[in-house]
């Protein structure tokens, strides 16, 4: 119960680590407050996991929407103790072919939408004087380039590098924030990774995810499970001399 009474918003946790995360962190005694655009989804996820979780309507490009659900969250449960900005998107195409509307999408939802949460939800952290912890996600892809995944790679960089400067500005507050880069997880998310590699590299669907799984060195992709141990941690009272760091959980595909 090392979360007991603490309340975690947790954004794009409807599916997949959002809620594993969402999961673990009721298991360990919190309040969980799971916050995504897909409202049926995130509703079924927070009754599958109890009356100690619901579910909100979030759309992270909005930030008027972003300033009026966090603020909502706030005074409803008496506070935001954990921010997990979860919430992402990816898209891939050679430098030659990448698009405006790309660009957008992809910024928008991943680095944008975060700094926006993280701004409304360190001022509501801020205004109750009891600090809290701010677990941002990056990726492995946010650690190097990749030829197709411009974008997704640079949007998970500055992830990386707000994650860092957030964290500076914030301890004063008694807010840590750090960052988790998880590696190839399996899921809804890498069979749009592989749909995409099949158009660019003239792939079978199914080549591409079999072939990075057994690029891995731990020799499989990661679940939710392998991830959520971490994020607990960093949620916790465990993490508190701990700020501005960027946890690989990869199998051991970037040594950092």
């Amino acid at each position: 119960m090392r979360l007991k009474d603490k309340v975690a918003f947790i954004t794009g946790g409807a599916r997949g680590i959002g809620l594993g995360f969402a999961e673990a962190f009721v298991h360990e005694g919190a309040r969980v407050v799971i916050a995504d655009i897909d409202i049926d989804r995130a509703t079924k996820a927070a009754s599958g996991i109890g009356p100690e979780a619901s579910a909100v309507h979030l759309d992270v490009t909005d930030l008027a929407a972003i300033e009026r659900v966090v603020g909502e969250t706030d005074k409803r449960l008496g506070g935001i103790d954990i921010l997990v900005n979860n919430a992402a998107v990816f898209d891939m195409a050679p430098i030659t072919d990448i698009t405006e509307a790309s660009y957008e999408k992809v910024f928008d939802i991943n680095l944008k939408g975060p700094l926006f949460v993280m701004k409304a939800v360190a001022n509501a952290m801020i205004a109750r004087g009891k600090g809290g912890k701010i677990i941002n996600m990056a990726s492995q892809a946010g650690r190097r380039g990749e030829a197709l995944v411009l974008l997704y790679c640079a949007s998970k960089a500055a992830m990386i590098s707000a994650t860092q400067s957030a964290a500076l500005g914030l301890v004063k507050h008694g807010i840590n924030v750090n960052a988790i880069a998880p590696g190839v997880v399996d899921g809804e998310h890498w069979d749009i990774v592989d749909a995409h590699f099949a158009k660019w590299e003239g792939l079978a669907p199914g080549e591409k995810k079999a072939a990075v799984a057994k690029s891995v060195p731990i020799g499989r992709f990661a679940t939710p499970d392998d991830i959520k141990g971490l994020a607990v941690f960093l949620a916790s009272s465990d993490s508190d001399y701990i700020l501005a760091q960027t946890y690989n959980v990869d199998g051991g595909n970037w040594m950092s």
